[in-house]
C-alpha cells in the first residue's frame, strides 16, 4: 500500500467491522458502511510560472442503519472510536424518527459479492513536486512553441491522485481495493485583437507509464486552438452532426441516466418503459464490461455490494436492460443489475472508420468539439446546448464556427445515429468514438 495512506486496509477493515458490531449493539436490525482515504498532489504552471502546487488529503465514513425499513444515514471526517459511535448514534436516531419505506434495505445476501478480484487499479504516481513542474512546464512550452500565434496560456496541470475503501455490511459483505487516477492537462490562447480563441487536451491515465508524451498533449491543445482561429457563425439550418468522440460519451451519458432506476421510478425520463424496445438502428451495440483490467469504471462489486457481471446493455439497437440499485429495483418490482453508483465500462461498439472517414460519410454539416450549457430535459428528451466546432463540405473542414445552439430529441437523436467512429478516446466509464447523428437543427444568425 502506498505511503501516502494514512491507515492500511487492514485498519479501514477493522474500524468497518467495528461500526457494524456497534450497529447491532444498540438495536439496528441491519447496516451498512463505507469508510474511504485518498490523497494526492497538483501542480500547475502557466507561462513557464509555477501558479499552484495543492496537495489533497481526505477521509470519510459512512453509515446507514436500518430499524425494520426504517433508515438513517450519517457520516463522519473523525475516525476515532468515540466520533464513529457518535455518528452511529446519530444515524439511529434519525431512523426512528423516519417513514417506513417498504423499499428499503440491504440487498438480497446471495447477490453479493463472494470474492476478492484483483483487476489492477491502483499505480500510485510517486513524482516529485519538481519533476512536476518540469514536465508541466514542458507540456506548455511545446504549445507555444507550435506558433507565435499561439499568445497565451491557461497553464498546464500534472495531477496525480490515489484512494483506497472498504464498503461493508451485516449481511456478511465486506470488500475494498485501491484506486489511482492521474492526468496531464494544457489549455492555451491563440490570435489576438478580436480573434482568440482557445482549446485545450488531456490524457488520463491509472497508470502514469501509459501517458502519451507531455509535449505531445500540449502541441495538440495549441493545434486545435489555432484551427479554431477565424470562426464564424451559421445561418439557421438543418444537418447532418457529429459529436467529436470526448462529447459523444456524453450523449451517451444522457442516454444512461434516462435508461437508470432513479430517473424510471420518479417517472422523469423520456424512456420510460422502454425495455425490450428498440431505441438505436440495428448497428449500435453496447455492452458493460465492469472486469477490464485497469478500466475506468471497473469494480468487482456496485456501491450495494452486489457483485457486477458483463452484460449487453443495446443489441441490435434494441435495449435489454436498465442500470438499476437493489432499491431502485424494488421501486420497479424488478432486480439489481448491480448498478449501485453507476454503470461500469460501457463499450460502444465502433465502426470501420476514424474521424476523418465520418466527415467523408457526412459529406457536408457540422463537426462539433465543444459543447456549453446543461440543456437536456430528461422528462421530455428535448435537448438543447451552445456549440462551437467546424462546418464541414464535401467531407473536408471549411471553417470554424462558434456561437451556434445544435437542438433536437434524444429520442429521435439515438434513433438517428448514421454511424460510429472507431476514434476511441478513453477518459471515463463510457469508451466510444465520434457519433454522426442524422439531423438536428442548428439555430444561429
Amino acid at each position: 500500500m502506498s505511503q501516502a495512506f494514512a491507515h492500511t486496509q487492514e485498519a479501514l477493515r477493522a474500524l468497518a467491522q467495528d461500526v457494524l458490531d456497534y450497529a447491532a449493539s444498540r438495536g439496528a436490525t441491519a447496516c451498512e458502511v463505507d469508510v474511504s482515504e485518498g490523497s494526492g498532489q497538483s501542480v500547475s504552471v502557466r507561462r513557464q510560472e509555477v501558479e499552484t502546487i495543492e496537495y489533497n488529503r481526505d477521509k470519510g465514513l459512512g453509515i446507514s442503519v436500518y430499524i425494520g425499513q426504517r433508515r438513517g444515514h450519517a457520516s463522519s471526517s473523525d475516525f476515532s472510536s468515540a466520533a464513529t459511535r457518535a455518528s452511529v448514534d446519530a444515524a439511529l436516531s434519525i431512523a426512528r424518527f423516519t417513514a417506513e419505506d417498504d423499499c428499503a434495505g440491504l440487498p438480497d445476501a446471495k447477490l453479493l459479492q463472494k470474492k476478492e478480484m484483483d483487476l489492477d487499479l491502483f499505480h500510485p504516481w510517486n513524482i516529485s513536486v519538481e519533476d512536476s513542474i518540469d514536465l508541466a512546464r514542458c507540456c506548455e512550452q511545446a504549445a507555444f512553441d507550435v506558433s507565435p500565434m499561439v499568445k497565451n496560456s491557461e497553464g498546464a496541470t500534472i495531477s496525480a491522485q490515489q484512494s483506497h475503501f472498504v464498503s461493508a455490511n451485516s449481511l456478511g459483505f465486506m470488500g475494498g481495493f485501491a484506486t489511482s487516477r492521474h492526468y496531464i492537462s494544457c489549455s492555451v490562447i491563440a490570435g489576438e485583437g478580436d480573434d482568440m480563441q482557445r482549446d485545450d487536451w488531456y490524457a488520463t491515465r491509472r497508470d502514469a507509464a501509459g501517458f502519451p508524451d507531455a509535449a505531445r498533449i500540449g502541441d495538440y491543445a495549441a493545434r486545435r486552438a489555432l484551427a479554431r482561429l477565424g470562426s464564424r457563425k451559421l445561418k439557421t439550418r438543418k444537418c447532418p452532426v457529429i459529436f467529436e468522440a470526448p462529447l459523444a460519451s456524453g450523449l451517451i451519458g444522457s442516454f444512461v441516466h434516462a435508461i437508470s432506476g432513479g430517473a424510471l421510478y420518479r417517472k422523469t425520463s423520456f424512456l420510460l418503459d422502454s425495455l425490450g424496445k428498440k431505441l438505436f438502428p440495428d448497428f449500435v451495440e453496447i455492452s458493460e464490461r465492469p472486469h477490464i483490467r485497469g478500466g475506468f469504471a471497473s469494480s468487482p462489486f456496485d456501491d450495494d455490494g452486489v457483485a457486477t457481471r458483463d452484460r449487453e446493455v443495446v443489441k441490435n439497437g434494441v435495449l435489454q436492460g436498465y442500470f438499476l440499485s437493489s432499491y431502485s429495483a424494488r421501486k420497479l418490482g424488478m432486480q439489481t443489475t448491480g448498478n449501485a453508483g453507476g454503470s461500469h465500462n460501457l463499450l460502444v461498439q465502433p465502426g470501420r472508420h476514424d474521424l476523418k472517414g465520418l466527415l467523408r460519410e457526412m459529406g457536408s454539416g457540422l463537426l462539433v468539439t465543444e459543447l456549453l450549457g446543461q440543456g437536456v430535459n430528461y422528462v421530455t428528451g428535448d435537448y438543447s446546448r451552445g456549440a462551437a466546432g467546424y462546418w464541414v463540405e464535401k467531407g473536408e473542414i471549411a471553417y470554424p464556427v462558434e456561437e451556434i445552439t445544435i437542438a433536437g430529441n434524444l429520442r429521435e437523436m439515438l434513433r438517428g445515429i448514421v454511424a460510429i467512429g472507431n476514434d476511441i478516446e478513453v477518459r471515463g466509464s463510457k469508451q466510444v468514438g465520434s457519433i454522426l447523428v442524422e439531423r438536428m437543427t442548428i439555430a444561429g444568425n
